[in-house]
Order: structure tokens, then sequence, then C-alpha cells
């Protein structure tokens, strides 16, 4: 594992956002009936561009691992449809491509049921909220609300983060098999994001384990220094943790202690509540 850096996480985090593992091409599968590359390839083009609102042909190139020809092709494609649009030598996104995320984020009614359960949580706590789901390696939130706060990520709905060194990931990963958890954390990159980051995967087991036993995980500066998430599990009807609700804050504002005595029992609440307006 690489050394702990006392860099801020919040870049890398925006990297780690930027290249999903889904757009290593060397990853990828053998072209053919049930693969298009092709295809692949245009989502890897959308994917590159992140959280930044304009990039060059060469940006674009470098980032999904392309042919500057095969992406100019693919971005002006993209234009023609009108997913996206260029300036002189700049191209970025339009509102339309927004269509692709949303048709998938409008039929999830666990999404609309927690969303105005996490605005009011947000509200009383004065802290950032948010409900995230299990994408392979990363914790990906669905909802979020956020209010003033000395914590200023670039993340947003749609936005993954590491799920072995946050609290939201650690809950989502105890709610697997055994088995499969540790299947998953062999094959995840586990760096080091800060000095205090466990890495170690037998560590991460036992503090799964841990987590799994109680419903609930603290996490405290594992991907950014001076942050602290504190996380519980939303459990459907049949038992199964099928997301996780989590509350982000910086330790200069709450101890370790007050947030589990403050905060652990309102988002067990929430947690609750979303789960009774859940459909059977």
């Amino acid at each position: 594992m690489p050394p702990a850096s006392s860099h801020t996480a919040v870049s890398g985090i925006s990297a780690h956002v930027q290249r999903e593992s889904w757009t290593h091409m060397a990853a990828w599968p053998v072209s053919g009936d049930t693969f298009v590359e092709s295809f692949a390839k245009g989502l890897s083009v959308i994917a590159a561009f992140g959280h930044e609102r304009a990039l060059n042909l060469t940006q674009i190139a470098r980032r999904t691992g392309l042919t500057r020809a095969t992406a100019r092709r693919l971005l002006h494609t993209l234009v023609a449809l009108g997913f996206a649009r260029h300036d002189e030598d700049l191209f970025m996104l339009t509102p339309r491509v927004l269509q692709l995320g949303f048709a998938y984020l409008s039929t999830l009614s666990l999404r609309d049921v927690a969303q105005p359960v996490i605005e009011s949580l947000s509200r009383a706590a004065d802290e950032v909220v948010g409900l995230s789901v299990l994408d392979d390696l990363d914790a990906v939130y669905i909802a979020r609300a956020e209010v003033t706060s000395v914590l200023r990520r670039p993340l947003t709905v749609g936005s993954g983060v590491p799920a072995f060194c946050t609290s939201m990931g650690r809950v989502l990963l105890a709610g697997l098999d055994p088995d499969e958890c540790a299947s998953r954390l062999a094959r995840a990159e586990r760096r080091a994001w800060t000095r205090h980051t466990v890495t170690d995967a037998d560590a991460l087991m036992d503090e799964i384990a841990r987590v799994r036993g109680q419903g609930w995980s603290l996490a405290t500066e594992q991907l950014e220094l001076g942050a602290c998430g504190l996380a519980v599990a939303v459990v459907d009807n049949g038992g199964k943790v099928i997301a996780a609700l989590n509350l982000s804050t910086n330790l200069a504002r709450h101890t370790p202690d007050i947030l589990i005595k403050t905060f652990l029992p309102r988002l067990r609440e929430a947690a609750d509540e979303i789960a009774r307006q859940l459909p059977v």
C-alpha cells in the first residue's frame, strides 16, 4: 500500500470519482455479441468530464485512454445528439446528459422516500447527510442534503467514494456475506488516503464484522484529515441492508463521542422512518 499523504483528500476524491473502475479499458470484456466496445468508449468519454465543466480533446483522450481520432468521433457524436456542445477547442456536456442518470434515479423509490427525511435531518443537525448504495467497490450517493458546513467535498448525487474507508461504505460492506465482503476488499485498491486510513484487509474485516453486529459505523479521518462520518444501515422488511444513511462533519465541530451520543439516535430514527415508508 502506498504511504499516507498529508495532502488533502478533496482532489483525490474528485480524481477517484472521475476514474471509475469500469472506465479502464484493460478490464473490459472482449467485444462480441454481449459487449459493444464502441458503446463503452462513448460512455467513458461522458465519464471523463467528472466534475469539470469543459475539457479539450487532448484531456479527454488522456483520461479515457482513447486515441485523439476516436475521442474526436465520439465527442462529435455526442454533440450531434445534443449531449455535448463545443466552443472552439473545448467540449462541454449539456443538461441533456442528465437524462441518462435520472432515468434511473426517477424510478428509485428509495431515493424518493429518503430525500425529505435526510433534508429534515440535515437541517436539524446542521450537517451534511447522505444516502448511498453499494456499487462494487464504491459507496455511491443516491440522495444528499447539505447545509452550511466546514466540509466542502466535491460530491453530489451519483458520486462514489471508496467503500472500505468510509462509514457508509463499511455499513454497506457489512450487509454482504463475509466471503463476498472479503472478495471485494481483496480487489479494492485500499489506498492510504490519510495517515490514519486502515488498509490491512484482516483489520478491515474485523472492523466490518463489528459494524455488522452493531448496525452502525464511525470512521474518523479515514478519507480526509479532520473529517468524520457516522453511518447506519437502512434495512428492508427481509432484514437485508439496502442502503447506508450517513452524517458527515468535521472533528473541529464534534468529537467522536459527542457524534455517537447526539447523532446516532437521530440517524437510526431516520433510517427506520425511511424503511417504514418503503413499499412492501
